[in-house]
């Protein structure tokens, strides 16, 4: 399994958000790209939280990915002030109670992901210097609303602003800047796994050698 998971929320392949998200991936060593177009599934939550859907094959893989990355980064557009539809209803449907986050007795949330760290990468037409008044709920919504409630550690958000009238040199330095991200989390991820599996190895000698 990969050590970062790359949630690809834009429906158009062809989307400056969808190569962002490769080129992340790529620079990154061992991560897998989720294209939420790609999958088949019903985004919509039908009964809400009353009564339980049948989960497609596509939503049992991502969940399974979810639950295994060491991080999870996050491309969208900001659409309407909001995230797309197919983003949404895969929250609506992948994130459930009791398997991603869960009540404590006190009435408190506890997100059961492992992920110590996680990224949102938020597009939008907005210009930056309009941002302060319109305001970017979607990076509350993502960021805070979703991953760190499911348990996501460490959190960063990356916003790159006025895309719609953005120059060709920009949109470069914002490629080469998902790249650098991407290769500097691909090391901390080997050493951390490198670390991790190390501990395993000492763990087995030590338990072997007291074994009669």
């Amino acid at each position: 399994m990969a050590s970062a998971l790359v949630i690809d929320g834009h429906p158009d392949a062809r989307s400056l958000t969808a190569e962002l998200a490769r080129r992340y991936a790529e620079a990154h060593g061992d991560a897998r790209v989720l294209a939420l177009r790609d999958l088949e599934f019903d985004p919509s939550l039908r009964f809400g939280y009353r009564e339980r859907m049948t989960l497609e094959p596509d939503l049992v893989d991502a969940k399974s990915a979810l639950h295994e990355a060491a991080t999870v980064v996050v491309f969208t557009p900001l659409w309407w002030g909001s995230v797309p539809a197919i983003l949404k209803g895969f929250f609506d449907r992948a994130l459930l109670p009791q398997q991603e986050y869960r009540y404590t007795k006190l009435g408190l949330p506890e997100g059961l992901l492992h992920a110590r760290n996680g990224r949102l990468f938020l597009l939008a037409d907005t210009p930056w210097f309009l941002a302060p008044f319109t305001g970017l709920p979607a990076q509350t919504h993502v960021a805070r609303g979703t991953l760190k409630f499911c348990g996501v550690r460490s959190v960063r958000t990356h916003r790159m602003l006025g895309v719609k009238d953005a120059a060709p040199e920009r949109v470069s330095a914002w490629l080469d800047r998902a790249a650098a991200m991407g290769a500097r989390d691909g090391i901390r991820d080997a050493a951390r796994d490198g670390a991790r599996r190390g501990a395993s190895v000492i763990t087995q000698e030590l338990v072997g050698s007291t074994a009669p």
